[in-house]
């Protein structure tokens, strides 16, 4: 097998963790380093690891510098370069506000922290949109810092849901969910109480709630090289999503589309920011007026980003040309048909409910245009296959069991 100048060191035990890590050795043959606060079967139960360190305080700030600088240190013997690559909001926003204390070992591309601000508080977001004709739904907010009800004019159902999410998850409650859907100024005020009893004092986003179902979300992928300059545009039109309230927005099915035109928009805003680095888009479309309307940007590849892999373009060749080779390359445009999924066959044939869709996914599946990211075969541990197996009949369950609408 080919030696190469690189490890990966991917923080997080969790899907992404599993992709990210999937990408790396389906491209390369290399086995990442697995950091994380503690171990989940989606990287522990696995084979194409070449290590585990877990901290618990691994979310403090102080703690996370000191213990990658340790990993670093520990692995030097290695003499390999270390790619460093966050996989939920909170371990990004540790890397960009430490970026300096981490470069003497790590290579890695993600925005300053000013940018940061822009992009990942939603309220600074939706002013970059409309700066950039970037279409948004009808947007509210409120202060969680003020004892004022809400009473602006709204028309129902709005969704709720927070502007700042790493502060939101810091502050957990009973009843806490990833949006709540509500029907009056009485639920509204109900939420914004209840919000508030965890201790979160930002912004709340309440948002007018665009019709349609799991259908009508969209998703985008776009990777940007450490200059600014795009080298990878997705856009891919979800199936299914999780239906638990706690995980609302995480998509479990989708299928690529190409669409120039929104591609090309989307791509180009964030390079008019200046961004770098990888970005995930959620969007959803307005059948109202006929247009897709951007909800949010992930500051990193989101969970479901692995299809990308499966067209072709592997996340982890975009991180190695770009942080080792220094490679530049014209911004490539993701046209493969491709099913991705997480869920049972069972469980798409039943639950997504446009049957002109069910009769295309079956096509892509009986042409071998189907993926799903966990299912590796080169990642063969008995312990692992029973696990996936279990987790498949528990979405059949999930799904069975669910009320979102």
């Amino acid at each position: 097998m080919t030696e190469h100048p690189f490890i990966p060191v991917i923080i997080g035990t969790n899907i992404n963790a599993y992709t990210m890590a999937r990408s790396f050795h389906e491209e390369y043959g290399v086995k990442p380093i697995i950091v994380g606060r503690a171990s989940l079967p989606f990287t522990e139960y696995s084979t194409i690891m070449h290590a585990y360190e877990y901290e618990a305080d691994l979310h403090n700030p102080k703690t996370f510098v000191t213990f990658l600088n340790m990993v670093a240190r520990k692995y030097a013997s290695l003499e390999k370069k270390y790619i460093l690559i966050g996989t939920d909001d909170l371990y990004v926003q540790l890397i960009i506000e430490n970026k300096e204390m981490l470069r003497e070992h790590y290579l890695f591309n993600y925005i300053d922290e000013d940018l940061m601000e822009q992009v990942y508080i939603k309220k600074n977001f939706y002013n970059l949109c409309r700066e950039h004709d970037i279409d948004i739904p009808s947007t509210y907010y409120h202060s969680c810092a003020s004892d004022e009800e809400f009473t602006e004019e709204v028309m129902f159902p709005v969704i709720i849901k927070p502007s700042d999410g790493v502060q939101y998850y810091r502050n957990p409650f009973e009843g806490l969910q990833k949006i709540y859907k509500v029907d009056s100024y009485e639920e509204i005020n109900e939420v914004i109480r209840l919000v508030k009893t965890g201790g979160y004092q930002e912004d709340l986003i309440i948002q007018d709630f665009i019709p349609g179902d799991d259908t009508y979300m969209w998703d985008s992928v776009y990777y940007a090289d450490q200059d600014g300059k795009g080298q990878l545009i997705s856009f891919a039109q979800v199936a299914l999503q999780e239906h638990a309230m706690t995980a609302i927005g995480n998509y479990t099915a989708l299928l690529t589309r190409y669409n120039e035109q929104m591609m090309t928009k989307l791509a180009r805003f964030l390079e008019a920011i200046g961004y770098v680095g990888f970005a995930n888009f959620d969007l959803k479309y307005d059948e109202r007026d006929g247009k897709f309307k951007v909800f949010e940007v992930n500051i990193r590849q989101g969970r479901s980003s692995y299809y990308v892999n499966a067209c072709g373009y592997s996340m982890a060749k975009l991180f190695v040309d770009d942080l080792i080779y220094r490679e530049k390359k014209e911004l490539a445009y993701v046209k493969e048909p491709m099913l991705f999924s997480v869920v049972p066959k069972y469980v798409l044939r039943k639950y997504v409910q446009d049957e002109k869709l069910v009769q295309e996914m079956n096509r892509l599946i009986k042409h071998g245009k189907y993926i799903d990211p966990l299912d590796y075969k080169a990642d063969n541990l008995l312990k692992r296959k029973w696990y996936l197996l279990m987790r498949q009949l528990n979405y059949v369950k999930k799904y069975r069991n669910s009320s979102w609408k």
